[in-house]
């Protein structure tokens, strides 16, 4: 039996973000159905150590695989040649359990998380929106420009980084680029200033994004924070908000920008409105009003990577991608 390994460079050339923007509202709402299954993820951190090992695991019956995703999140890598999540997505069949694929999971979580934002800005954003803020100028704020251009017509983006040469070459980088107008702003308050949209995709373990900077109509991707202890919103921006998530169960025992104002007794369970899913399926409505605010906290799911894999591996398998590895699991018969 051979396994087929598809390394980051290959895995980068065969996920396109549109493709993956459909896919994962078709994931979501196959999460929504119960058609798609996961428990909340493993984390495990060792002492003293700079950075901690998660384990991923999700099975998507229409797609016929189960799978894991491994990767360790080291946040303090921003600044060296290193990406803050690195590992591998481990693609496997459900007839009998053959492993199929190992996907390199940086390029995967880059584009799914980044897809799974446009799905939430689409049904969240009013249809006018076309000023982008980003705050942060790493590998989650190219993908989610891309993203998010591909679901609002982006007519101004303001990026924002905590080391202002990262911020300001990013702009030159990505109006060049994309044909854009990308403007490096000396302050988060000055990116968010009229925002229509508004992505937070920083490793600050404390808020970048208030909510009295935040105009009336603005829909938020919370995306950087995926610890109980850590945030990138303050309170009054989730209180300010209709707040919606991508799992509940994951959002009330992960996510700090929700769990910090329950915490403080700002907001309730009865906070989060809803998950994605629901919208998708049309069991609950998104956006009600062209004045409220909205809130998309990301955490990312497994299913979400094992999806993005699966598209991936068969792009692969189509295209002869991939280098075919010998791997066990036939049954030795001469045992």
């Amino acid at each position: 039996m051979e396994i087929r390994i598809i390394n980051q460079r290959e895995a980068k050339e065969l996920l396109d973000v549109e493709s993956c923007i459909h896919l994962m509202a078709d994931v979501l709402k196959s999460l929504e159905k119960g058609r798609a299954r996961m428990p909340l993820r493993s984390v495990l951190w060792p002492e003293n150590a700079r950075g901690g090992l998660a384990a991923m695991p999700s099975t998507i019956e229409d797609l016929g695989i189960i799978g894991l995703k491994v990767i360790t999140v080291f946040p303090g890598n921003t600044g060296t040649p290193y990406d803050a999540h690195q590992g591998a997505v481990l693609l496997f069949e459900t007839d009998h359990g053959r492993p199929l694929a190992m996907v390199d999971a940086t390029a995967v979580t880059a584009v799914r998380t980044a897809a799974v934002s446009a799905v939430a800005t689409d049904v969240l954003a009013r249809k006018d929106a076309a000023d982008l803020a980003l705050l942060g100028s790493g590998t989650q704020a190219h993908a989610h420009l891309e993203a998010i251009a591909c679901v609002r017509p982006l007519r101004g983006v303001r990026v924002w980084s905590p080391t202002r040469a990262n911020a300001v070459a990013f702009a030159q980088r990505e109006s060049e680029r994309r044909g854009l107008d990308v403007e490096a702003a000396d302050s988060a308050e000055e990116a968010v200033a009229g925002a229509d949209i508004v992505c937070t995709v920083t490793t600050s373990r404390e808020p970048v994004l208030f909510g009295e900077w935040v105009r009336e109509g603005a829909h938020i991707n919370a995306v950087g924070a995926c610890l109980p202890s850590i945030r990138e919103l303050d309170t009054h921006a989730v209180v300010r908000s209709r707040l919606f998530v991508d799992r509940r169960e994951s959002a009330m025992n992960e996510a700090g920008d929700f769990l910090i104002p329950k915490a403080e007794g700002a907001v309730d369970d009865s906070h989060i409105v809803g998950e994605l899913g629901e919208i998708l399926t049309g069991k609950i409505p998104g956006r009600e009003t062209a004045g409220e605010i909205t809130l998309f906290k990301s955490l990312g799911l497994a299913v979400e990577d094992l999806a993005a894999a699966r598209l991936v591996y068969a792009k692969a398998v189509d295209r002869g991608a991939g280098t075919l590895v010998e791997l066990g699991g036939s049954r030795d018969v001469d045992a």
